[in-house]
C-alpha cells in the first residue's frame, strides 16, 4: 500500500483579508478542494499541509498558490474555485490516485452466508486490504460506496473464524430534524431506528435468526454511541458508522475505548452532517489530527466508487456539482 504523500508549504506575502477570500466561509473553499482532488487540507495560519495522492497533493498546493494570487484582487467564489480546478484537470487526477492507493493491496475475499464477497474497485480493494492489516481504520465518502457493508462483512469473518469474540456496532444518535423526545418507548426504542442499517446488513451477512441468537447472547451488541463511555474493548471488532456526526469529544473517546485484540472500523461520509451549524465533525477533526499516526489507515472513496443503482452516483455527482457550481 503505497504512503501518502504530505506537502507543507506558506503562502506569502501574509495578507489576513486574501487569505479568508481563499478559505471561504467556514473553510468552505478547501473542502471544496478536499472533494474534488481527494486530499486533506489543514492550515494554521498561513502555513498549510496537504495529504494524498502525490499528484493530487501537488495539484492542490499549486491551486492554493494561484487562488491565493487571484484574492489580492477579488473576493473569491466557489466558482472560482472551480474553475481552478476544472483547468488543473482534477477529475482524471483524482481517479489516478485512487487507482494508485490501491496498487499492491491484496486482494481480500469475504465468505458470508450469501456468497464471497470481493472489492470491487481499487479503493474497495485498498479499504478491505487495510482493515485485514490495520487496527484502526477510517472509510470516508459518500453514500452507496461500501463503507459499512464491507466493515460489517469483515467484522462477521472475522467472527466466524473466531479471531474476535465480539462484534460492537455503534452510532451516534444525532436528532436529524427530528427530536428524540417524541419518539415513543424508552432510551433503547428511541435509538433504534438510528441503528436499523447495521441491523439491515447484518440480515444479510447471517440470516434474521441467526442475528438474533447473537445479539440475545451478546455476542453481537448494537448500541448508540453514548454507550461507549467508560468501556475498554478487548478481543473485540467495533465498528463506528455515520461518524461524521460524532463531536470531537465523542470521537476522541471512542478511539480510546479500542483495547488489546481489537479491530476498529470508522465510517462516515462529510458531505451529510447533521451538527448543529459550526460545530466540527468529530470525524473530520480525526481525519485532520490522526493521519500521521502509525497503524491507523484511511480510505477515502468519491462518486466514482458508487456500487448502488448507476442512479445513486449520478445523484452524489449532482449534489458535488451544485456545492462546487
Amino acid at each position: 500500500m503505497n504512503t501518502p504523500a504530505q506537502r507543507d508549504f506558506a503562502l506569502r506575502p501574509e495578507d489576513n483579508e486574501r487569505l479568508a477570500s481563499l478559505c471561504g466561509p467556514m473553510d468552505q473553499h478547501l473542502r471544496q478542494i478536499e472533494l474534488r482532488l481527494g486530499v486533506e487540507i489543514g492550515n494554521r495560519g498561513f502555513v498549510f499541509r496537504v495529504i494524498g495522492g502525490e499528484r493530487a497533493v501537488q495539484v492542490a498546493e499549486q491551486a492554493l498558490h494561484t487562488l491565493y494570487e487571484q484574492a489580492a484582487g477579488t473576493s473569491l467564489q466557489s466558482h472560482d474555485v472551480h474553475l481552478a480546478l476544472q483547468e488543473s484537470g482534477a477529475e482524471r487526477i483524482a481517479r489516478e490516485a485512487s487507482a494508485d492507493a490501491a496498487d499492491g493491496a491484496q486482494e481480500v475475499a469475504i465468505k458470508v452466508k450469501r456468497g464471497t464477497i470481493r472489492g470491487r474497485g481499487a479503493n474497495q480493494v485498498r479499504y478491505l486490504h487495510a482493515i485485514a492489516t490495520h487496527d484502526v481504520n477510517f472509510g470516508v465518502g459518500p453514500a452507496g460506496t461500501g463503507k459499512t457493508f464491507l466493515a460489517v462483512a469483515s467484522a462477521v469473518d472475522a467472527l466466524n473464524q473466531s479471531r474476535v469474540q465480539r462484534l460492537i456496532l455503534v452510532r451516534p444518535a444525532v436528532e436529524a430534524g427530528e427530536k428524540l423526545g417524541f419518539l415513543p418507548g424508552d432510551l433503547t426504542q428511541k435509538v433504534d431506528p438510528y441503528l436499523r442499517p447495521l441491523y439491515d446488513a447484518l440480515y444479510e451477512m447471517l440470516g434474521v435468526e441467526k442475528v438474533a441468537r447473537l445479539i440475545e447472547r451478546n455476542v453481537i451488541e448494537v448500541a448508540p454511541l453514548a454507550y461507549m463511555r467508560g468501556r475498554t474493548l478487548n478481543d473485540a471488532w467495533v465498528i463506528l458508522d455515520e461518524a461524521q456526526n460524532t463531536t470531537i469529544e465523542q470521537m476522541k473517546m471512542f478511539l480510546t475505548r479500542i483495547g488489546f485484540g481489537s479491530t476498529a472500523v470508522i465510517t462516515g461520509d462529510l458531505t451529510q452532517t447533521d451538527l448543529p451549524r459550526g460545530q466540527k465533525s468529530g470525524l473530520r477533526d480525526a481525519v485532520e489530527v490522526l493521519r500521521a499516526v502509525d497503524g491507523l489507515s484511511f480510505t477515502f472513496f468519491t462518486s466514482h466508487d458508487v456500487v448502488r443503482h448507476p442512479l445513486v452516483a449520478r445523484i452524489v455527482r449532482a449534489y458535488e456539482s451544485r456545492e462546487t457550481a
